[in-house]
C-alpha cells in the first residue's frame, strides 16, 4: 500500500519527536538536576516523591546520584562549602556488612553540564581539571587530615545491592566527621536504625541524613576547602510497620529522628520526634519557617 507523502512526513515528524523525547528523558535522568521531581526514578528516593523544603542558600545544587546508568539516591550539595547538606535514600534491609574495596568517586556534572551524568572514580593521577576542585571536594582534601573520617550520609551499611553500596562512595555523599564521633556514636546510631528498620518496617523506609555547618573548614594550600559539620542529623519515615512491635519501638514509627554533635567528646546521639528535630535545625540552618524534612511530616493522608 502506498503511503501519501503528507502522511510520510507526519510519521517522520512523530518519529523525530519520539526520539528527541527519549534523548531528553535519558539526559534528564540524573547528574545535576533542576528539580528532583522531574527526573525519572530520582524521586523514588523521596517519600511521596517530595524533597525536604525550606532551604534558602543560593549555592545549593541538586544531584541525582547516578551509578552504572541508574539513579541510586539524591543529594543537596553545597558547591561553595564542598559538602552535601543532605542525602535522601531508600533504606534496604541488610546485614550491616561494610564494603571497603570500592573506589571513591566524584560528580562530573558539577564541573561541566556536558560531562557524564554518572558518578565516576577519581583518576589515578592527581591532575584533575581545576573546574572539579572549584565545585566539589577531591581526594587530596582528605589526604592529610588525620582527625577526620569520610562520613557517608547515605551509608554503605543501609544498602544491600553491591551497586547501591558502591554508589555511596562518592565524595558528594561525604562530610568530614571527627574520628571519635564517626567510629563511636554515629556508627552505633546507624546500626541501631538498620536493625530497627530491618526488624519492624514492613514497607519502604525513606531516610534523610544531613548536617548543620559551623565556621570550621579543612584547609589545603591556604584555601578553605571543605566545611566541617557542627551537627549531624538523620530521620526516617516508614508508614507500614509492625503494629505488634513492643511499645518502646512502636512509638518511634512511622517517623523518628536523631542528631548529634560532630565532636571528639560531646558527641552522643539524641533520638527525638521529627518536629523536635525540625525545630532544632531551624535555629542552626539557613531555612525558612516552612522547613520540613518529609512531606506532611510522614503522616499519611488517610
Amino acid at each position: 500500500m502506498m503511503i501519501p507523502t503528507s502522511e510520510k512526513c507526519a510519521l517522520t515528524l512523530a518519529a523525530v519527536v519520539a526520539l528527541l523525547t527519549c534523548v531528553l528523558l535519558q539526559g534528564a535522568q540524573a547528574g545535576v538536576v533542576g528539580d528532583f521531581n522531574h527526573v525519572e526514578r530520582c524521586k523514588d528516593s523521596l517519600y511521596l516523591g517530595t524533597p525536604p523544603r525550606g532551604y534558602l542558600s543560593n549555592s545549593l545544587t541538586r544531584i541525582c546520584q547516578r551509578y552504572e546508568n541508574k539513579p541510586r539516591y539524591v543529594t543537596l550539595y553545597d558547591t561553595h562549602k564542598h559538602i552535601p547538606i543532605y542525602s535522601a535514600y531508600t533504606f534496604k534491609k541488610s546485614d550491616g556488612e561494610k564494603k571497603v574495596d570500592f573506589p571513591w568517586m566524584f560528580e562530573p556534572q558539577l564541573a561541566s553540564e556536558k560531562s557524564s551524568s554518572n558518578m565516576e572514580p577519581f583518576p589515578q593521577s592527581s591532575n584533575m581539571h581545576m573546574n572539579f576542585e572549584d565545585t566539589q571536594a577531591v581526594l587530596e582534601d582528605y589526604a592529610d587530615v588525620v582527625q577526620y573520617e569520610r562520613g557517608q550520609l547515605n551509608p554503605d551499611e543501609h544498602q544491600s545491592d553491591p551497586l547501591d553500596k558502591a554508589s555511596t562512595y562518592s565524595l558528594t555523599n561525604v562530610v568530614p566527621q571527627i574520628r571519635e564521633f564517626n567510629m563511636g556514636p554515629w556508627a552505633e546510631h546507624q546500626d541501631l536504625i538498620r536493625k530497627r528498620l530491618n526488624n519492624y518496617c514492613r514497607g519502604k523506609a525513606f531516610v534523610v541524613t544531613g548536617v548543620t555547618t559551623s565556621g570550621h573548614t579543612i584547609r589545603r594550600n591556604n584555601l578553605d576547602r571543605v566545611a566541617v559539620p557542627e551537627y549531624m542529623w538523620s530521620a526516617y519515615c516508614c508508614i507500614e510497620f509492625d503494629q505488634n512491635a513492643p511499645y518502646f519501638v512502636r512509638y518511634k514509627f512511622p517517623v523518628f529522628a536523631a542528631y548529634g554533635m560532630n565532636d571528639r567528646v560531646n558527641n552522643h546521639m539524641v533520638e527525638v520526634p521529627l518536629k523536635n528535630l525540625e525545630k532544632f535545625l531551624k535555629g542552626r540552618m539557613d531555612v525558612d519557617k516552612n522547613f520540613q524534612i518529609f512531606y506532611n511530616d510522614c503522616v499519611p493522608d488517610n
